[in-house]
């Protein structure tokens, strides 16, 4: 595989491992929602690196698409290269504009993206999909900068899109008019979407008029198994009063598609809108004496569907769309380089997943967040978006967009936005560094679910839940080792003042029966208690405990 060679790429290779992280501070006043959440939709302010890096004890592995649609690196976009990178030739140009004449504007912008796509892969699931939107001008080198961090064989398409009908701006030369999007997947496609694109004849009629009989509404493939998503696992009434669950064929109990909240919700009130057959088990398989079950399909009212692969992207909105749009909300254009909701949505539409958390780290006007809630809308389902945007404009631009697609955009064409997408967020500001050399300033104390996170996904590898945090216990979490607690208040006396003590440990719940894994300021008891109570002590501040995890 051809490999790619840039100015500082030694220096920014594992760079992304030396970004610190970050306290996420999450804003009431700029949220729309009862409650605020860093398990909502959120649009977080700040540098897309440190957000990515903080993002990660939250949503490790759990992201299924990503959109990017960074600086193309025109020579006139006025962005800077702004990362800490111990280094004088690096140092050198943190702060200065990166314009044409630049003779590293190559380099710079490379330097700028491998850490970034490094976090992103990390946040991907297994089967998750990244899309990022290019141009002519740095096409070639992020082909090979993503098959060097992704793999070449993970490669999907290079997806032209008709951005300019007229054929763009150039005044001298072959006039393009069209930019491209590099799609890849994480190691396993089997969640990508297939084309499709007409369904055929409604060739069947019910009480409410003509269908077609659509998917299985039982999931197949990857994650199939109830145990996979156990609030998808639930009884549908079966045209002859029976109950049916969605047993997979191999006997083994599966799982629906979409859990009671999504498109099952209709088929839950009024299982006629499903389409019923009978289907049998695998040769040789039989549950319950039977070898054979009721199984719901959709039924499919449209003529045509559109999702899934074509080689020129050319009827899914154009700039002057996405500038329409923005009109449409704010009446004005907000900003120069917005993407049309409706190429947004297809993008998205690539990964099956209908309860998909969805990241954009160069988030601009919010155009993913629309995207996502109008697809919502649509299908029933549940995805998340998170935006990321480091500008000043992330609380006027961006959230204000959500906030207007959420409660409705009177002037808009489209009926639903004129009424409203529905759905929450929640705003949140990049706080301190979670460094442990400053951890006992008393201007930079991280607040308990912030350290929370941070000792454990650093101390465990595993995903942090903050929701399931005790604070009466001191319990955080637990590990495929562990049951975590945290012993600890953003209060200085606090910190000189506690220590794990003999009762301490004594009183700790015995929980799932795991050995306790304690993060205390200090502790007052000796090795041997400590493992009589089956006990393990890390001291806080203290270089990062990393538990070796059992294969």
């Amino acid at each position: 595989m051809p490999s790619l060679n840039f100015k500082g790429k030694a220096l920014v290779q594992n760079f992304h491992l030396l970004v610190p992280y970050h306290e996420l501070k999450p804003v009431k006043p700029k949220s729309l929602t009862d409650k605020v959440s860093l398990h909502d939709n959120l649009v977080v302010h700040g540098d897309n690196l440190k957000a990515l890096k903080a993002l990660l004890p939250y949503y490790h592995g759990k992201v299924a698409f990503i959109y990017l649609d960074p600086p193309y690196n025109t020579g006139s976009e006025n962005w800077k290269y702004n990362d800490n990178v111990s280094s004088p030739m690096i140092q050198e140009w943190i702060g200065k504009e990166v314009g044409r004449d630049d003779l590293t504007r190559h380099d710079k912008w490379l330097c700028m993206m491998t850490p970034r796509l490094k976090l992103m892969r990390e946040l991907l699931s297994h089967n998750g999909i990244i899309a990022i939107s290019i141009d002519q001008n740095e096409v070639f080198s992020l082909g090979v900068l993503m098959d060097e961090i992704f793999g070449e064989e993970r490669f999907l398409a290079c997806a032209p899109w008709l951005s300019e009908v007229s054929g763009g701006k150039q005044k001298t030369g072959l006039r393009a008019g069209h930019e491209y999007i590099l799609i890849y997947h994480n190691g396993d496609a089997s969640s990508v979407t297939q084309e499709e694109k007409s369904t055929g004849d409604l060739n069947l009629e019910d009480e409410y008029g003509k269908y077609r009989k659509g998917r299985e509404l039982r999931k197949w493939g990857d994650g199939s198994l109830r145990e996979d998503r156990k609030e998808m696992w639930f009884p549908l009434a079966a045209p002859d009063g029976t109950e049916a669950v969605p047993i997979r064929n191999d006997g083994k109990e599966g799982r629906w598609r979409w859990g009671k909240e999504g498109k099952m919700k209709v088929v839950i009130e009024n299982p006629k809108l499903a389409h019923w057959e009978k289907v049998t088990y695998d040769e040789g398989v039989v549950v319950n004496g039977q070898t054979e079950r009721w199984v719901p399909f959709e039924k499919v009212r449209d003529k045509k569907r559109s999702f899934g692969w074509n080689t020129w992207l050319d009827s899914y909105g154009t700039n002057a769309d996405a500038t329409r749009e923005l009109k449409e909300i704010f009446g004005e254009k907000a900003l120069e380089t917005a993407k049309p909701v409706a190429l947004i949505q297809w993008l998205v539409s690539l990964h099956e997943n209908e309860n998909a958390v969805v990241l954009d780290p160069f988030a601009g006007s919010g155009t993913l967040g629309q995207a996502v809630l109008a697809l919502n809308k649509e299908d029933g389902g549940n995805r998340r978006f998170v935006l990321i945007e480091n500008e000043s404009f992330a609380d006027q631009l961006t959230a204000e967009r959500v906030r207007r697609v959420i409660k409705g955009v009177p002037k808009a064409k489209d009926e639903a936005l004129q009424k409203g997408l529905g759905g929450t967020f929640t705003f949140v500001e990049i706080g301190h560094p979670m460094q442990l050399e400053t951890m006992l300033k008393a201007d930079k104390l991280p607040s308990y679910s912030d350290l929370a996170s941070y000792v454990f996904y650093t101390a465990t590898g595993e995903d942090f839940d903050a929701r399931r945090i005790n604070r009466k216990t001191g319990f955080i979490g637990d590990s495929a080792q562990y049951d975590v607690y945290l012993l600890y208040e953003a209060d200085l006396d606090y910190l000189k003042n506690t220590a794990l003590t003999l009762d301490m440990a004594r009183s700790l719940p015995k929980g799932s029966g795991k050995k306790r894994l304690v993060f205390a300021p200090t502790k007052y008891l000796d090795s041997i208690h400590l493992e009589e109570n089956r006990v393990e002590f890390c001291q806080l501040p203290f270089e990062i405990y990393k538990a070796v995890k059992k294969k």
